[in-house]
C-alpha cells in the first residue's frame, strides 16, 4: 500500500491530464448541443414563417404577387395649334382628367360589376363601359380610355372609387380646346380616339392614340399628333406607383397656320345666322381662303369629352350639321349668266357691243319660257347682267350650245377643275353636263328644255359656293383661275399657282363691267350705299319645286383693284337681293373696316 501512495505522489501530471480531458469533452457535448437548439430554433422560425406566408396569408399573398407587375403608361404628346393668319388660336390644348381602366385586373364577370358601379358616376350606360373593354380585349396588357375631360363633381367621386377598386386610374392629360366654339367647324373638324382599326394600321400608336377625325384635325393630322412618349412603372395589388422603372418623353406636335381669317370668319357665320347655306370668301389673286362658312354647324369641343344622346341625335338629324354646305352643288341661278356670257363672247357668235331682243315670254321648241319681270328691249351683254334679264340669255343659250357653256364653265372653276385636296376638307364638286354626259349620268335624251334653263343657271346645273368663288374671282383678277387652299404655307407655291384660262381681254372687260353695273344700278344696289368700296356682283333667285326659292350672290370688291372675293348660298332664303347679298355685305364692311385699322 505504500508503494501504491509513493507511485501516485510520484506522478500528479497524470492526475491533471485525465481531468482536463473530462472537462474538455464536457465543453463539446455542451457547443454541441448549443449549436443543434439555435439551428432547431432557425428551422422553427422559418417554418412558422413558410406556415403564415402559405397557410395564413397565402390568398393575401397570392393575389399580391399575381396583381404586382410593369405597365408601361402612354404620355401624350401635345397637339399642335391651328392658328388663323393673324395668329389666333383656333384649335389648341387644356389640361383635363381621363378615367383608364387597366383590362387584366378583372374577369369579364368582375368588370360588368365594376361597370355597373361605375355608370352612376360617369352617367353613361355600363355598357358603353364593358363595350369598350371588349373592342381592345380582357387581356391587353395597357390601359384603356373610358371617359375624357372629367369634370371636378366627377374626378371627386372617381378619386373614392379608386382607393378601394384596383384597376382604375385617373390621369392628367391634355384634351383639344376651340376657343371659338363652333366657329369654323367644319373646316378646322375635330378629334376623337383612334379606333382598333387606325391602330392595327399605325403601329406606332399607342392605344388611347388622339387623331384628327375631319378638317384640318384630319388632313394635317401628321404635323400636329407628335410623337406620343410612355412610362414604365411598377405597380402593386392596387394599382398603387412603387417605382418608375423608365421613361421616354413625348415630342410636341407641330403647329398649323391657316389662310382663313378668323373676324371675316365671324362676319360670315353671324350673318348666315344658322341658316342652311353657306358662304365663301377668298383672296381672289392668291386663292387663299379668308373664310367658309357652312350652316347648321356643331361645336367640335362636343367630342372631347361625354356627349348626350340629345346631342349625338342633333348631329345625326335632318338638318345635317356635318354637312359642308361650301363643297355642295346648288343650282346657281343667275349668278350662272356670268359663265354664260363667258360662253357667248368666247364662242365669236357675239361681240361686247351685241345686242338681243327680250321679251315677255319666248317660245323655244314649243315651250314657252317667261320674263321674271317685263321685258327689257334691245339690250347688250352689260344690261342683260345689271337687270338679270332671262330671255335674253335663253336664247344666247340655245345659239351657241351646252358644249361651250359646260367648256367655259369648267375653265372657270366648274365641274372638277379645282383640286379639293388642297383643301384637306371632304367635298364635292359642280357640274354642267353636256347631252352626251346626261345619257351617261341619268341615263336620258337631251332636250331643248336643258339648253334653256342652263342658259339662266337651273335644271342640271350644280355649283358648289367655292367654284362660284373662283368662278367670279377669274373675271376680277383679269381671266386667271385661282386655286383655293386652307394652308398658308400652300400660298406663292408651284401647287397654287393660277392658271391663265385663255380669256379675251374684251371678254373680261365687258362681263367685269356688268358685273359692276349689277351694283351700281341692278339687283345688287343695296351694296353701293357708300359705305364699302364700289364693288361687282350678281344676284341669283333659284325656283325649287315645293319650296321656297334660294337666293345666291357671288361678287367682288373693290371693283378695279380686287382684293376679296364672295359666293353666298341660303336655302329657302327667298330673292338673292334679300336674303345673300346682305351677307356679302357684311363680309365685305368686316373686312374694309379692318383693312382700315
Amino acid at each position: 500500500m505504500t508503494q501504491d501512495i509513493g507511485l501516485y505522489s510520484k506522478s500528479p501530471h497524470l492526475v491533471r491530464s485525465a481531468g482536463q480531458q473530462i472537462v474538455s469533452k464536457r465543453s463539446r457535448l455542451v457547443q454541441a448541443f448549443t449549436m443543434m437548439l439555435l439551428i432547431t430554433s432557425l428551422i422553427g422560425i422559418n417554418a412558422y414563417r413558410v406556415v403564415q406566408l402559405q397557410l395564413v396569408q397565402g390568398e393575401y399573398n397570392r393575389e399580391r404577387a399575381e396583381n404586382n407587375r410593369i405597365r408601361l403608361v402612354p404620355v401624350a404628346a401635345s397637339r399642335g395649334t391651328i392658328y388663323d393668319r393673324k395668329g389666333k388660336i383656333l384649335a389648341g390644348n387644356q389640361l383635363s382628367r381621363s378615367l383608364y381602366l387597366w383590362p387584366q385586373e378583372y374577369s369579364a364577370a368582375e368588370w360588368s360589376e365594376v361597370a355597373t358601379e361605375l355608370s352612376s358616376i360617369l352617367d353613361i350606360s355600363a355598357s358603353d363601359i364593358i363595350n369598350k373593354l371588349e373592342e381592345f380585349g380582357y387581356d391587353s396588357p395597357l390601359g384603356v380610355r373610358i371617359f375624357s375631360n372629367l369634370d371636378p363633381t366627377t374626378f371627386i367621386a372617381l378619386a373614392e372609387k379608386t382607393g378601394e377598386t384596383r384597376g382604375l386610374e385617373v390621369r392628367t392629360e391634355n384634351i383639344r380646346y376651340y376657343p371659338n366654339g363652333s366657329l369654323a367647324a367644319h373646316l378646322i373638324g375635330y378629334t376623337g380616339e383612334a379606333t382598333k382599326e387606325e391602330l392595327i394600321s399605325n403601329p406606332k400608336y399607342p392605344m388611347g392614340m388622339i387623331v384628327g377625325k375631319m378638317g384640318i384635325e384630319s388632313s394635317a393630322n401628321s404635323t400636329l399628333e407628335g410623337v406620343w412618349g410612355n412610362r414604365l412603372i411598377e405597380v402593386d395589388a392596387k394599382g398603387n406607383k412603387i417605382q418608375e422603372l423608365g421613361a421616354k418623353n413625348p415630342t410636341s406636335g407641330k403647329s398649323v397656320k391657316l389662310t382663313l381669317d378668323i373676324d371675316i370668319q365671324k362676319a360670315a357665320e353671324k350673318a348666315l345666322g344658322n341658316r342652311r347655306g353657306a358662304a365663301v370668301a377668298i383672296n381672289p389673286k392668291t386663292g387663299e381662303i379668308l373664310a367658309m362658312a357652312s350652316g347648321p354647324t356643331f361645336d367640335p369641343s362636343l367630342f372631347t369629352g361625354k356627349m348626350t344622346t340629345s346631342e349625338w341625335q342633333r348631329l345625326q338629324g335632318a338638318s345635317k350639321p356635318f354637312f359642308n354646305r361650301a363643297l355642295q352643288g346648288y343650282p346657281p341661278g343667275s349668278t350662272f349668266k356670268t359663265v354664260a356670257s363667258v360662253a357667248a363672247l368666247q364662242s365669236g357668235k357675239y361681240s361686247p357691243n351685241s345686242r338681243v331682243r327680250t321679251y315677255n315670254a319666248v317660245t323655244i321648241g314649243g315651250i314657252t319660257f317667261n320674263e321674271h319681270s317685263g321685258g327689257y328691249g334691245l339690250i347688250g351683254f352689260r344690261d342683260a347682267l345689271a337687270y338679270s334679264s332671262n330671255t335674253f340669255f335663253y336664247q344666247m343659250a340655245v345659239n351657241i350650245g351646252p358644249e361651250l357653256i359646260s367648256k367655259w364653265g369648267r375653265e372657270l372653276g366648274i365641274g372638277g377643275s379645282i383640286d379639293l385636296k388642297l383643301l384637306g376638307i371632304d367635298g364635292n364638286h359642280g357640274q354642267i353636263p353636256t347631252p352626251k354626259q346626261k345619257e351617261e349620268i341619268y341615263g336620258e335624251p337631251w332636250h331643248t328644255a336643258d339648253i334653256v334653263t342652263m342658259g339662266i343657271g337651273q335644271g342640271l346645273v350644280l355649283v358648289t359656293p367655292l367654284e362660284s368663288s373662283v368662278m367670279v374671282s377669274t373675271i376680277a383678277n383679269g381671266g386667271y383661275r385661282v386655286k383655293p387652299h386652307l394652308l398658308a404655307s400652300q400660298t406663292g407655291t408651284a401647287a397654287t399657282k393660277s392658271v391663265k384660262i385663255g380669256l379675251k381681254p374684251s371678254t373680261i372687260n365687258t362681263v367685269r363691267e356688268g358685273l359692276i353695273d349689277v351694283v351700281r344700278k341692278g339687283t345688287g344696289w343695296s351694296l353701293n350705299d357708300g359705305t364699302i368700296p364700289l364693288s361687282g356682283g350678281k344676284t341669283g333667285t333659284v325656283e325649287l319645286p315645293g319650296q321656297a326659292d334660294n337666293a345666291m350672290y357671288i361678287g367682288f370688291a373693290p371693283a378695279y383693284h380686287p382684293e376679296i372675293a364672295v359666293a353666298i348660298a341660303v336655302e329657302e332664303g327667298g330673292y338673292g337681293s334679300v336674303g345673300a347679298a346682305p351677307i356679302a355685305k357684311a363680309i365685305f364692311n368686316t373686312y374694309f373696316a379692318n383693312k382700315g385699322k
